[in-house]
């Protein structure tokens, strides 16, 4: 007597189950579609987190070696950061800016030059031949368009950044205890350790990163003097900027380099390409320091191929912080799934 009471019962749990299933998957598909939406957002925002562990980077050194508080310590590290770019530009922005300035105004002229050296040599014509045609400068364009379109435009990208990197900076367990109320009290403690970790490696590759970049800015403008290379520091600072961008940010700073050293002459332009190239090999393998290496395994196919993807779906910004995603990837996959599989 009780069995046909029982049916629908049980139909109508399946019936629950068929739906909270449908809703889930139809969370996670929105959820996906407005993570892709939005992506250039994260991005930024990604950005302004690495502005403020370079920040409290910097305030941990200062607490270290000063033996003061870390609150007073971070406002020294803020004051002192922008003191220091505001006296660089203060002394060198002029002539960078005259540098700039006269660079952009004779690249045309730069390129002809470029030109006429090389169809001096069958190598060049060929070059030449390869790319000079209507389609490679049409296809090169659209690239460099989409590839420079920001988010919200170069200017308003960087003032969003540096905003949000100042908002991360003063009330950093703010927003990590906010997120952290999203996730289920099971798992907090978890995820609490896995941030830390995220951050503590994310710290010391942007420590690598920025002593790498000084000395790859000081070593190129030395030799660029030293050749006779007009726009030295202009050429320097870009090649010093540039070079946070693993593997493609030294190749792009060479090529306005090469352009210049040609208006000398083809063997200038030869010598500064071993010179950059030498750098860059001692960079690599020398200037950055190992413990960088040493903090996560990071396969430069890896990094490469994120950075081809993040750079064609999401532009400067996506090769920018290709690296940096790809390293916290590597340390949510560790923390969450291979120790857990392992133990």
């Amino acid at each position: 007597m009780d069995l046909p009471s029982e049916k629908p019962h049980e139909q109508l749990s399946f019936q629950q189950k068929v739906w909270i299933t449908c809703s889930i998957t139809a969370l996670f598909v929105i959820f996906i579609w407005f993570f892709i939406a939005t992506f250039n957002v994260f991005l930024l925002i990604l950005a302004g987190a690495l502005i403020a562990l370079f920040f409290h980077g910097f305030a941990y050194l200062i607490q270290n070696r000063l033996h003061l508080t870390h609150k007073v310590s971070l406002l020294i590290s803020i004051i002192s950061t922008f003191v220091i770019i505001g006296l660089l530009f203060w002394f060198m922005g002029a002539r960078i800016q005259a540098q700039v300035t006269e660079l952009a105004k004779t690249l045309p002229a730069t390129i002809n030059t470029a030109k006429q050296q090389l169809s001096t040599t069958s190598l060049g014509q060929k070059l030449l031949e390869k790319t000079s045609s209507e389609d490679v400068y049409n296809k090169g364009y659209a690239f460099v368009s989409k590839f420079f379109n920001s988010t919200f435009g170069v200017f308003t990208d960087t003032y969003i950044v540096l905003f949000l990197g100042l908002f991360f900076t003063g009330a950093p367990k703010t927003y990590i205890e906010g997120f952290l109320q999203l996730i289920p009290k099971r798992a907090k403690k978890g995820t609490r350790d896995t941030i830390s970790k995220v951050g503590f490696t994310l710290t010391k590759w942007l420590k690598g990163q920025v002593f790498s970049m000084v000395i790859v800015a000081i070593l190129k403008g030395v030799a660029l003097a030293v050749l006779g290379i007009p726009m030295a520091t202009a050429l320097a600072l870009i090649a010093g900027i540039l070079n946070f961008i693993p593997n493609f940010g030294p190749l792009i700073s060479m090529f306005p380099a090469i352009l210049i050293a040609l208006t000398l002459g083809i063997n200038k332009a030869i010598l500064v390409t071993v010179v950059y190239l030498v750098i860059q090999i001692f960079d690599g393998n020398v200037i950055t320091p190992s413990i960088q290496r040493k903090l996560i395994n990071m396969p430069a196919a890896l990094i490469i191929i994120a950075q081809l993807f993040m750079g064609y779906f999401a532009g400067v910004w996506g090769l920018i912080l290709a690296t940096p995603i790809v390293a916290i990837l590597i340390v949510v996959v560790q923390e969450v799934y291979v120790k857990k599989i392992n133990e």
